[in-house]
């Protein structure tokens, strides 16, 4: 099962990413690059966990995830998607360092097309690069707002 692990830092309070996380909003999109209108959906939004379907025409997935802020946490385990199966998701760790945050990412996935297995096979080559830079995009633009 391909995997990836990368570590970000930020000047965001934990509280500040985890927010950002778990934006649900309407405005999710416009912050998150791999996200379109088309592909947004809220299915069911709790205290601390929500089911939502999100991604673009490239790849979708719908999700459950679940926050600890306490723990500074956040699993988003996929559910059904057009590129991965069951045992794919994400797991943010968020830790007060240097005046902001560091945010310790890992990625798993397990494709279920030919198309995801391509692009899972390129997760453990390229995947901490590709998706450390476009996090350190979006962090950045939150620092900014």
């Amino acid at each position: 099962m391909p995997k990836t692990q990368f570590t970000v830092h930020t000047t965001l309070s934990p509280s500040d990413v985890l927010g950002l996380l778990t934006d649900f909003g309407p405005d999710r999109p416009d912050k998150w690059p791999n996200i379109d209108d088309a592909h947004f959906t809220v299915h069911e939004l709790g205290a601390t966990t929500a089911d939502v379907t999100e991604g673009n025409s490239m790849g979708w997935e719908r999700s459950h995830y679940a926050w600890d802020t306490a723990a500074g946490t956040v699993t988003v385990d996929t559910v059904e998607s057009n590129l991965w199966g069951p045992g794919s998701g994400w797991r943010y760790e968020l830790t007060p360092a240097d005046g902001g945050t560091d945010v310790h990412v890992v990625l798993t996935r397990k494709g279920n097309s030919f198309k995801g297995k391509l692009i899972g096979s390129l997760i453990p080559v390229a995947g901490a690069a590709a998706l450390g830079k476009q996090l350190k995009s979006v962090l950045r633009k939150a620092e900014t707002a």
